[in-house]
């Protein structure tokens, strides 16, 4: 699904770039909870109301890819006949979510996938209200409890964040979705994160990767997780060098293709390029060819560049001063 296609739109079309969906905080909508019969006539009429659902979506998705394309050879739609079409097109999905729930208000994995809807198109505030209906249909439910603590981790309180984090996990323990939301949200918010769990700044990183961990044992070749936790040690100080090359280390093992490699190689010349590694950095560098991580390589080789000499510098004999 594509979050907040609607007001995506708008940045596609001005900046000419394709849409990008942030995977930061991934959404969950209750593969976790018991199916009923296929055969009960309301099941029946659930799933059509998702296959409905991932239909307008996959459509939506389809009409910015196509319209990105004409727009690149001056043929395009103006993007206001582009959003009503795409609006026109959820509107209907969104008076079926009602009408279904109007008919059976108990009904807890159908308040689940409207809130996501909801979400995905832009409307949080009314997406969390399904969810908290959601919460309290099934106060054991942990996709809900997910939801709402990726919705707090977004708009607040964090610590809501926190505790429905640690409820979806408890209630879920071999999820690694909520186990990855969770770390990214401790990462992201430190200082609450500091007092809301009485522990240090080293003590909060740690839970991080601990979290991360986890959450990569439940599911070992997700390779964004993977990056995820790798790239945490970013912002750890004093740096631990070694554990983040076996971080990115790892993440290149389960990488897919030679994009994803590349990306890692980049990881590689920035910790040894910062580590004094340097000529191990230029080796990482020479491995990127990709056209699109050119710029990012260009800055990392002139930032080399700049350290090699300072260390030619630094590692020069003094110069002595001749009688005249």
């Amino acid at each position: 699904m594509t979050n907040l296609l609607i007001g995506l739109l708008g940045a596609v079309l001005a900046t000419n770039q394709p849409a990008a969906v942030s995977n930061l905080i991934v959404q969950q909508t209750g593969l976790a909870v018991a199916i009923p019969d296929p055969n009960d006539p309301v099941e029946k009429e659930y799933q059509k109301l998702l296959d409905d659902d991932n239909a307008a979506q996959a459509e939506a998705d389809q009409w910015i890819t196509d319209e990105k394309k004409f727009a690149d050879q001056g043929k395009g739609l103006t993007g206001g006949t582009l959003r009503l079409r795409i609006r026109q097109r959820f509107d209907g999905v969104g008076k079926s979510y009602q009408r279904f729930l109007e008919r059976h208000p108990g009904h807890t994995r159908a308040r689940l996938a409207y809130g996501s809807f909801l979400n995905d198109t832009g409307h949080e505030d009314a997406a969390v209200l399904q969810w908290e209906k959601a919460r309290e249909l099934d106060p054991k439910n942990p996709a809900a409890l997910n939801n709402l603590a990726n919705y707090h981790g977004h708009n607040g309180p964090v610590e809501k964040a926190f505790e429905y984090y640690e409820k979806a996990i408890a209630l879920a323990t071999n999820e690694p979705v909520y186990l990855q939301n969770f770390a990214t949200t401790v990462y992201l918010f430190r200082p609450a994160a500091t007092n809301y769990f009485k522990i240090n700044n080293q003590q909060v990183f740690d839970k991080a990767l601990n979290l991360y961990r986890r959450a990569l044992a439940l599911d070992p070749g997700n390779f964004p997780l993977a990056t995820d936790l790798a790239q945490t040690f970013y912002g750890i100080q004093p740096p631990r060098f070694e554990q983040a090359m076996t971080a990115w280390q790892a993440a290149e093992k389960i990488a897919h293709d030679d994009i994803e490699r590349e990306g890692v190689y980049l990881h590689y010349a920035r910790w040894r390029m910062n580590s004094g590694r340097l000529d191990e950095a230029r080796r990482d560098l020479h491995l990127v060819t990709n056209a699109m991580f050119a710029p990012v390589k260009e800055l990392l080789l002139k930032n080399l560049a700049g350290k090699e000499a300072r260390a030619k510098d630094t590692n020069a004999p003094p110069v002595l001063n001749k009688k005249p």
